[in-house]
């Protein structure tokens, strides 16, 4: 899709969201995501949008790649923004991050083929044993609102991401097939207190997780 068709199309999806998104980003990553990044760490957010991850995240360097060129407007201070697709991964960022992050992207590809690009290209970006982060909807679990979503274009699930990923040369860390739920305009309440303690909570995660998690390591 065009950047101005996707403007449209977030604008529909997301509007009114912001505020809400970035709180609950920030409660995700101090509950969970910040497990795997040091404050000496470079991070890269593929497919940033609206940085509400990156933004998040603590770390020396903070990075957002994404074609949109609203994405600088997006990103909060001191977050680097570089306008690249992520299968086209500039040389510059070769053997430079420490983590990657992949939330809610790998869907949005236009092929599996391009799936396995983009895991080349992270591979390449990582330092030996940096780790690759991916969350996204799992098939298995969301077959009957996966495809709700317009700009969804490849089905995946935690044991086909997982085999795409070794199958690049990755190894993996762990696996968590339910997750998050499927989307921030789910009915579970979204309170700081609430999310922290759902993440806590594993049984709790396998009654409303559509979301997986893998995390791989480059050896």
């Amino acid at each position: 899709m065009r950047a101005e068709e996707l403007k449209s199309l977030y604008r529909v999806r997301f509007g009114g969201q912001s505020e809400k998104r970035q709180k609950l980003w920030q409660t995700l990553c101090r509950g969970y995501f910040d497990r795997y990044v040091r404050p000496d760490h470079t991070v890269i957010d593929l497919g940033a949008g609206g940085c509400e991850l990156i933004n998040a995240l603590r770390a020396a360097r903070r990075i957002a790649l994404d074609p949109n060129p609203d994405t600088v407007q997006r990103a909060g201070p001191g977050v680097e923004v570089i306008a690249a697709h992520a299968h086209e991964l500039p040389a510059a960022l070769e053997g430079a991050a420490d983590v990657v992050f992949a939330s809610n992207f790998l869907e949005h590809l236009d092929s599996r083929e391009q799936a396995l690009e983009v895991f080349a290209a992270v591979r390449r970006a990582l330092k030996p044993g940096g780790r690759f982060v991916v969350l996204g909807p799992n098939i298995r679990f969301a077959y009957d609102v996966y495809w709700d979503f317009f700009d969804h274009k490849i089905a995946l699930s935690d044991r086909s991401v997982a085999e795409g990923l070794e199958a690049s040369g990755f190894e993996i860390e762990e696996i968590r097939p339910r997750f998050l739920p499927y989307t921030t305009k789910s009915r579970l309440p979204d309170w700081p207190l609430l999310v922290r303690l759902y993440l806590k909570l594993r049984p709790l995660q396998a009654l409303f997780g559509k979301q997986m998690l893998v995390v791989a390591r480059r050896p």
